[in-house]
């Protein structure tokens, strides 16, 4: 199909069926893929399923159900939650004391979200959400919120969690804790130690291809875009699809576009939101030459969780 052009009508409107005839790639694993695969539908586009990245339990279960005790004990004034897995690690740790993580967290305690998604999940499991980011979706968005002081945080994250994040509530006088909640893996994890699939976020299945699939793909030309939905993956990405030619590289957010340049891939357009819609018109973007995306600053932002 060579180089696809999605430009809008005329009148501003890019139309239901704007990317008609594209194959998007998606990296991220069928269980959290649901919501993009079936909002690339509504475009006309044709969804397929790279899974690059997946996740297991933290090697040291010890300090984690330590922080989990004391969290419930009302140890912390903020939870600070990062990511949706790691929602599903701390209702699995609540699930283990036969108790819901609602009624496990202290009615003092605060919950600050990083990213609609985690703030989606939680609010679901009758959470409050008391601070989340109003512009920049991402860890450095938190901190431009974050009030100063605030006393004892529980930091629960992946193991390759970028450290600006902590560093930066401590310079804000927060006194952090951080815990390795997970490990971030390639795919597929460990069947012995996976977490549990996000089945709240499952959608319409889309074809899954391996990496030789998406690889040969790219070199004949039929992927127009593929979509790093985070830093880990864009590093995947970058390791095994490489030269992407005329597929272009949508990032989920600054951090994994700054991951992606870092590695010297070009990135042809940057989600202002890291949701469905936000992707979608992201990709709308990348396929429109008309429609440029500036790149980040890699030095402004704060790495994804995963």
């Amino acid at each position: 199909m060579g180089r696809r052009s999605a430009s809008p009508r005329p009148d501003g409107d890019a139309g239901p069926r704007v990317l008609e005839g594209a194959r998007v790639l998606v990296t991220r694993n069928p269980d959290r893929a649901g919501a993009l695969v079936s909002a690339l539908r509504e475009t006309g586009a044709e969804p397929l399923l790279l899974p690059l990245i997946d996740f297991e339990l933290a090697s040291d279960q010890h300090s984690l159900d330590v922080a989990f005790d004391a969290l419930g004990a009302g140890a912390y004034a903020w939870l600070v939650v990062s990511s949706v897995t790691t929602v599903q690690v701390l209702e699995a740790k609540a699930a283990e004391r036969g108790a819901a993580l609602s009624a496990w967290l202290p009615g003092s305690l605060q919950v600050a979200a990083v990213g609609p998604a985690t703030r989606r999940v939680l609010e679901g499991l009758n959470i409050a959400v008391d601070l989340a980011p109003g512009g920049q979706q991402s860890g450095a968005g938190l901190l431009e919120v974050w009030p100063r002081g605030q006393g004892t945080v529980l930091l629960p994250q992946a193991d390759i969690a970028d450290p600006r994040l902590r560093r930066g509530l401590e310079a804000r006088g927060a006194s952090v804790q951080a815990v390795t909640a997970y490990r971030t893996v390639d795919y597929p994890a460990d069947p012995r130690r996976s977490l549990a699939p996000a089945t709240d976020l499952q959608g319409h299945p889309a074809p899954i291809l391996t990496l030789e699939d998406a690889k040969a793909a790219i070199d004949a030309g039929t992927l127009h875009a593929v979509v790093a939905a985070s830093p880990s993956a864009a590093r995947r990405v970058h390791t095994g699809l490489p030269p992407l030619g005329e597929c272009r590289l949508v990032a989920i957010g600054r951090s994994t576009a700054a991951e992606a340049l870092a590695l010297g891939l070009p990135v042809a357009a940057v989600a202002e939101e890291p949701t469905a819609s936000g992707l979608v018109a992201a990709v709308i973007r990348a396929l429109d030459p008309a429609h440029p995306t500036p790149h980040p600053d890699p030095e402004q932002t704060v790495k994804d969780q995963s």
